[in-house]
């Protein structure tokens, strides 16, 4: 199984990439994690424009028959190990799963509602940098936990 960040918003702070960069580094082969960072629409005086623009490129960088998870802060709050028996699920399927970061004005309806699963990190606002390197320790987390890896303590 294969996971991929779809992220709008390509020039993060360094931080940002080095986190990211770090629980994807520790991931195991069979469980990659790819970022894919897409330029955001110029924003003009229609930010609908701007949004469904985002959209096509969003959904054209998707991998056919891949489980979507739209990040969305009104999504379905996840505990850890909610997430673990997701992964699991996802893992039997034998379909990748993409996870999709919207720009900081969100993500145009179609993708939600394209999406399989709407989750949200946290009930708090979250810069979008800081939600990669959120979802790609949580997916290093829940990987470990099925790996039966003592990173995780309960």
């Amino acid at each position: 199984m294969k996971f991929r960040v779809v992220a709008v918003g390509h020039r993060m702070p360094a931080w940002v990439d080095a986190g990211f960069a770090e629980y994807a580094g520790r991931m195991p082969r069979e469980a990659r994690i790819e970022l894919v960072a897409l330029k955001p629409a110029p924003r003009g005086a229609v930010l609908q424009r701007a949004l469904d623009a985002e959209g096509k490129r969003i959904l054209a960088a998707l991998p056919a028959g891949c489980i979507r998870v739209a990040l969305d802060e009104r999504g379905a709050l996840l505990r850890t190990l909610d997430l673990v028996r997701r992964i699991a699920q996802w893992r039997q399927s034998g379909r990748d799963v993409a996870f999709i970061v919207g720009s900081a004005d969100g993500l145009p309806e179609n993708v939600k509602k394209s999406a399989d699963l709407a989750w949200s990190l946290s009930p708090l606002t979250l810069p979008h940098g800081l939600a990669r390197v959120m979802l790609a320790e949580q997916l290093y987390r829940a990987v470990s936990i099925l790996h039966n890896h003592p990173y995780h303590r309960e």
